[in-house]
Parts: C-alpha cells; structure tokens; sequence
C-alpha cells in the first residue's frame, strides 16, 4: 500500500504551546493522553468536537467499515519518527504509557496478522490524516503494529487508536510513523437546529422557490431515515397536503469528503427515502415528489472546515 507522506512545517516559532515542537505543523499540539515519542514532530493534526470515528478492533481484510465506531470529541495526530525506530520499540513504548493511564488493551495486531486490508482500511477510514503530500512512501505492512485500547470512567469511555508503520521508500527508511486517534466522551450540543413549520417552508418556497431541511438525520453513510426525523417529515406532509397543486424535487446534497460518485449515490438513496418516507406514513402522492441528487455540487459554504460541511448536509425541497 503507497501513501504520501504529508510536508510538515520547518518553521522556528519564537514561543509554542504546550506539547508542540518547532518543526510541528501550526497549530498542533500532543493530546493531554499521551507524550510524543522521543524526538517525533507532528506532520499532521486534526480535531473536531463532535462527531464518529472508526477503528480496527480485529484483522481488517476487505470491509474497512467492519469496525468499531464510536461517538465524541476526536483528535487525530500524525508523527513522524526519525533515528531508525523499529515499530516494535515505539509501539511497546506506546503499549507501557497506556498501561500506566489505567487503559485496557481491546486489540492489537502486527504485520499479516492484521489482515490483508488493515493498512488499506487504515488509510480509508480517515484514521490516517490526509494532508499535502510531499514524497511518497510504502508503508511496511510487515512491520505495521495496530493498538486499540479503551479506559473508562463516570464520564464514558475513552479510545485510543495506534497505527504504527515503518517506510519501505528507499530514501525514507530510517523514519518511523504513529498515527494516533483519540475519541473522547462528550454530549453532542444539540438545539443548535430548529424544525421547520410548515408555514415557514412555505414561505421560503414562495420567495426563494426552494428550502433547506437540517431536521432529516440519516447515520453516517447511510439511507435509513432516523426517528427523529418525524416531526420535520410531519412537516413537510402538512405543507404538501395542504398545497395539492404543489409539485416538489427533493434534493439531497452531501459535503466534499469522500468520492464524489459516492456520494451522488448516497445523497440519491436519502432523496429517495425521504420521497418514500411521505409517500407511505403521510398519504403525500408520490406522483407530486420527485428524488433527486446533487452530492456536493451546490454548497451553501466552505468544505474547508465542519462548520461550513455540516451546513451542505441537507435535503431541500424545490419547487417543480
């Protein structure tokens, strides 16, 4: 499996915060969990306040989606180790420092062991961060060694996932790699979004000829409407029943983050269920609804960051 290894900042920054070195990328910082590995920088740092993760809790061979998911605040670091470190010296390292913090090892694997796809499921699952590439590197499944541990407490369960590989790349094999993800316990903020009423639907119907919904929740990757989707989908009937000429799309759009052929599938199959959901629980003649996807081609926002790609989640309604 080849992958590009990311550029990281050779900066001298005249102060840095706590747990962050010169040659870090900006921004990042080790997680309050776990020090760094002697004389490793950050090459790539990512942190999101609420959403799911993935991780290999057993040999990964095709199904990278196989795995263990977990909800919270997530933080994901790149390192990258110089000196010739064997996989098995940092990940033994790793495996004391969780002990002494009280986690209990849920899994671990290393080379085949971890199943033919483990590197591959590693890399698609978002566990390894993408970021610019500057060269690129094969990394030695041979020596990969994979750790799943979990510490629990009044507050919920904390996970700690590590990849740890070496570079088969000719020019980089003196250099070790740690991919680190941490899921940590914390309540979604919610009321941050408010179901539509029928009356307001129409409106922005009549003035602007199309309204988007945030009250339709599907699972990650997933077609399935969830239960709370009711009282936005009671509303949607109430409109369409009580406007028996009105003829709608139902439009369902996604973020940038995957495959774009992807998700024009998914954001098609939730279209679709939506269409479906009105149809049979609320009498809406199927005739008057018409499913359409659009993926990520029509952002209200930036894909750049979560806030803006929380806000081009969306199924909207259109006027025919």
């Amino acid at each position: 499996m080849s992958r590009s290894t990311p550029m990281f900042a050779l900066l001298l920054l005249a102060s840095l915060p706590f747990g962050s070195h010169a040659a870090d990328v900006k921004g990042s910082k080790d997680h309050p969990l776990l020090t760094r590995f002697n004389g490793a920088s950050i090459n790539a740092y990512s942190q999101v306040d609420y959403d799911e993760a993935w991780m290999p809790n057993k040999p990964i061979e095709y199904n990278y989606k196989d795995m263990k998911s977990a909800e919270g605040r997530i933080t994901r670091i790149g390192y990258t180790i110089p000196g010739g470190h064997s996989a098995l010296e940092v990940g033994r390292n790793y495996e004391q420092a969780l002990a002494a913090g009280k986690f209990q090892m849920v899994f671990s694997c290393k080379g085949r062991d971890c199943g033919s796809g483990f590197d591959s499921a590693v890399i698609n699952s978002g566990t390894v961060i993408p970021a610019k590439p500057r060269f690129d590197i094969a990394f030695d499944a041979d020596n990969q060694r994979a750790y799943l541990a979990k510490r629990s407490d009044a507050a919920g369960d904390t996970w700690v996932f590590l990849y740890v590989t070496t570079s088969e790349h000719s020019t980089r094999k003196d250099e070790t790699y740690v991919y680190e993800q941490v899921v940590e316990p914390k309540a979604m903020k919610t009321g941050q979004v408010q179901v539509l009423d029928a009356r307001s639907m129409q409106n922005a119907l009549t003035s602007e000829g199309k309204v988007a919904l945030y009250g339709i929740y599907f699972d990650t990757d997933k077609a399935e409407l969830k239960p709370e989707s009711k009282p936005e989908l009671a509303e949607m009937a109430k409109l369409l029943n009580d406007n028996p000429r009105l003829k709608v799309y139902i439009v369902g759009h996604t973020d940038s983050q995957g495959q774009f052929a992807h998700n024009l599938d998914l954001s098609q199959r939730r279209a679709d269920a939506v269409a479906k959901a009105l149809a049979a629980d609320y009498k809406v003649p199927a005739a008057r609804m018409t499913a359409k996807s659009v993926a990520s081609l029509a952002p209200l926002a930036s894909n750049a960051d979560d806030a803006g790609r929380a806000k081009n989640r969306r199924v909207e309604l259109v006027v025919q």
